[in-house]
């Protein structure tokens, strides 16, 4: 893609910049944000832990040790504090790690059960090969029953460690990433659940499956109640752990039942309607029933993932980090512990196993399916996603702590952080040597041939969208847009930049008038088609977007006057409303593929997640385009 020196006559001479920028926090982003951000906590806290057990273990062991009870009637749990922090807090970050799963599942990339299908082998696979290293280095030993420690990738380390290495990389390689390692998560806690009971008690676990299926049942009824649900959250805990089951299995099987779903503009606009009467008559009764019916347009796995996430990636997971990563740094020690079996098949499962499990299950697949069944991503991702899947902490340490006791205890520990940094250090050679191949050569690696998800409904249609640009170029940018919407006015002068650096895109301009907000709008939309009637529709496209305050019909007249149309005609129409139809076609489209808000931008058929800034769509084009002359190449 280049830029040009000229641009179609079509679609105008576009000059200036601007600097306006709007960060839209989508799910995948937010998600990763904080556990990128949380990660560095993670870290921090980490470091302390060795620093703090290497100055004073014994301090270290007491305040761990500690016997914290709580104490209901007769009945009451007594254990430690980092018991407490293993099985208790540590429910919440697999809650959710459980809510983001079921988003994956819902609007994510496994919402097409097809292309689950190749991230949840390789997810296995690459927890199969370091058990299997694991178990082949422990042969014999007792301390074979330790496999379960080196099979799980920390999701807060591996996605921060993504973000570290390869900041330039495409959101698809995250997305994937986030896919296997929450599978790689549940199967741990399925490993959990069944390798590592105490004493396996068949009364409590029958309790606490009948509490589950009364929480199914709640769900099943659209009970909407949080305490209804929090109160059967915590008798199912509390069941499972006295069955001798780790409980945080619970907190990933609260989490998978969360539905998502985008926000339905009926509801936006249900929303809006009561809002305006809290702003007529501001009494406590509408207040709630406006800010009830905010929350209501949004899915209950969004509500509860802005709570939770940010209190396990800053609190709750640097908590069990500080509580569970101490381990002596002494040399006699550390030149023991890298002659054991122990520690070695920790760190040659994670820094050997993982990428080869994953990348090479992956391969197997596509070729077997005859590329039916391919990865998302370039194999220069794969292979990178799986150097950095080898970064197991969490879930590993849990592991470890449940199958070790004493000096064991303290060399699976050392094999886990020694994984981690070798993980890394592995990724980031990965990605370095990708940033140094020849840009076609990049784009492969990084991009591969997997078409993306088409998200846009309505395909475009050249006989009846209003189109800048060239009619079949390698890029589409469809725009739902407001013409009284301030958002969308700011995000022109963008799109004209856009179309000014890059010749080989196909501008689409869609109606969307969000009529519960913008009175106007919709008027405005049909004087753009009454325009477009007289051959002038992108004149009076970019005058109205130019002039938001004037699109009452005095205004929408004056702007056909002054671009020449035959006003009789032009004010006939619009009277008439003779184009209300053909807006209503563009809204119904925007219905069917989700829009609920402008402006929306969809690149190629796929929705643009991110902000509206001219640096991030050039980007979002790029590789757009990039991956469309790779496919072209290769029909």
């Amino acid at each position: 893609m280049t830029s040009p020196s000229a641009e179609p006559a079509e679609a105008g001479r576009y000059t200036g910049r601007t600097a306006w920028t709007r960060t839209v926090r989508t799910p995948l982003r937010r998600f990763v944000a904080t556990e990128s951000g949380g990660a560095s906590v993670m870290v921090a806290a980490t470091v302390a832990a060795l620093v703090w057990v290497n100055i004073d273990a014994g301090s270290y062991d007491r305040v761990w040790h500690t016997t914290l009870t709580v104490q209901l009637g007769s009945h009451g749990i007594s254990q430690s504090v980092r018991a407490w922090i293993d099985n208790g807090a540590m429910t919440l970050f697999f809650f959710v790690v459980g809510l983001e799963a079921r988003r994956e599942a819902d609007l994510g990339e496994l919402r097409e059960r097809r292309r689950a299908a190749l991230p949840l082998l390789a997810g296995l696979a690459g927890m199969l090969v370091p058990v299997l290293i694991y178990l082949a280095i422990n042969a014999g030993a007792h301390s074979a029953h330790g496999w379960g420690m080196a099979m799980s990738t920390d999701t807060a380390f591996a996605l921060g460690m993504l973000t570290l290495v390869g900041p330039r990389f495409p959101d698809r390689l995250r997305s994937f990433l986030l896919t296997v390692v929450v599978v790689d998560d549940i199967a741990a806690l399925v490993v959990i659940a069944t390798a590592y009971p105490d004493d396996l008690a068949v009364r409590p676990l029958l309790l606490a499956v009948l509490f589950f299926a009364a929480v199914v049942g709640v769900r099943a009824l659209r009970v909407h109640s949080g305490l209804a649900y929090l109160a059967l959250g915590i008798a199912t805990w509390v069941a499972m752990r006295e069955s001798g089951v780790d409980p945080v299995v619970v907190g990933l099987a609260m989490g998978l039942l969360t539905y998502a779903y985008p926000a339905a503009r009926a509801d936006l606009e249900r929303a809006t309607q009561q809002f305006r009467l809290f702003r007529e008559q501001p009494t406590p009764e509408l207040a709630r029933r406006a800010r009830a019916s905010i929350e209501g347009a949004l899915s209950p796995n969004d509500r509860l993932a802005q709570i939770w996430h940010p209190w396990t990636s800053y609190l709750i997971v640097p908590v069990f980090a500080l509580a569970n990563a101490g381990v002596s740094l002494r040399p006699g020690f550390l030149a023991d512990a890298f002659t054991s079996r122990i520690t070695l098949g920790v760190l040659l499962g994670y820094v050997v196993g993982k990428p080869v499990g994953l990348a090479g299950l992956a391969w197997v697949v596509t070729k077997a399916s005859r590329g039916r069944l391919r990865p998302p991503v370039g194999w220069g991702s794969v292979i990178g996603a799986g150097s950095v899947a080898g970064i197991g902490f969490t879930v590993s340490l849990l592991i470890a702590s449940l199958a070790f006791t004493g000096i064991d205890l303290e060399k699976a520990k050392l094999g886990i952080l020694a994984a981690a940094l070798g993980a890394g250090l592995l990724s980031y050679a990965v990605f370095r040597s990708i940033e140094r191949l020849p840009t076609p050569l990049r784009a492969r690696a990084l991009l591969g041939t997997s078409s993306v998800i088409e998200d846009l409904a309505d395909p475009v249609d050249p006989e009846r969208d209003h189109i800048r640009g060239p009619r079949d170029a390698l890029v589409t940018v469809v725009e739902y847009g407001d013409l009284e919407c301030p958002d969308c006015g700011q995000a022109e002068p963008v799109v004209r930049e856009l179309l000014a650096d890059f010749t080989d895109i196909t501008y689409v301009w869609r109606h969307l008038p969000l009529d519960d907000v913008h009175p106007h709008a919709r008027l405005a939309a049909e004087a753009t088609e009454a325009a477009a009637a007289q051959g002038k529709f992108w004149e009076m496209h970019d005058r109205l977007l130019s002039a938001q305050d004037a699109l009452r019909v005095r205004d929408l007249v004056g702007h056909a006057r002054d671009l020449g149309l035959d006003v009789d005609r032009f004010q006939a129409e619009l009277d008439g409303r003779v184009h209300s139809s053909r807006v209503q076609g563009d809204v119904d489209g925007a219905d069917l593929s989700g829009v609920s808000g402008t402006p929306t931008f969809f690149i190629n058929g796929h929705r643009h997640q991110g902000a509206y800034d001219i640096a991030t769509l050039k980007g979002a084009v790029k590789a757009a385009g990039a991956r469309a002359l790779i496919s072209e190449r290769d029909s």
